[in-house]
């Protein structure tokens, strides 16, 4: 951990620590209530940076208001979300947005990553996994429709008690997107 502060934001208090990332002075984030232990099963979400989304907005993904989501959720329920700087799922902000260029074109997302070069998620969880050692927290109910995070943090030996869904309205920007994130990367979606 590098720093402690309180965060007073419009979706309640929080507390929040920052921990090394390999990008300098942009560090990990956890932000948590500040009675996330006074239940025996921690709500928790792993979050991936998503500019594009968390900060403007994009409707091209449910980044945002998955993130949104996450932090009402949390508010209610006492919990953490733990922020990753892992932008564009591992590709970064710059790649992102020539993955973007190429779904223009009418590639989907698995598929501009790997005309990029890149895996279709480079993404790892071990950051997440360290952070949530350094909170004291091993028992978790996860807020995600990601199979990967589940997998990731059960071979890490956090114990997964449980998910809870994150069900964003997809609109018709990021139809084909969420489509693809579901047949393609096994997401749990209920699109209808």
């Amino acid at each position: 951990m590098i720093v402690e502060t309180k965060l007073p934001t419009k979706y309640g208090n929080f507390i929040v620590r920052a921990y090394e990332s390999e990008f300098e002075d942009f560090p990990h984030l956890a932000l948590f209530t500040d009675d996330y232990l006074s239940k025996p099963i921690s709500d928790i979400r792993i979050h991936s940076e998503c500019m594009s989304g968390d900060v403007f907005g994009s409707r091209r993904c449910d980044c945002g208001e998955q993130l949104d989501f996450s932090l009402n959720w949390i508010t209610n329920h006492q919990g953490a979300v733990i922020y990753l700087r892992q932008e564009g799922r591992g590709i970064g902000l710059i790649n992102k947005l020539k993955a973007y260029n190429l779904q223009d074109e009418g590639m989907d997302t698995c598929e501009a990553n790997r005309a990029l070069g890149f895996e279709e998620d480079q993404r790892n969880y071990k950051a997440a996994v360290t952070i949530l050692n350094d909170l004291d927290i091993d028992h978790v109910r996860l807020l995600t429709n990601n199979p990967l995070k589940l997998e990731g943090l059960e071979k890490s030996g956090i114990q997964i008690a449980g998910r809870v869904p994150i069900e964003i309205k997809p609109n018709e920007d990021n139809q084909s997107y969420l489509e693809t994130k579901k047949a393609s990367m096994r997401h749990m979606l209920n699109l209808s």
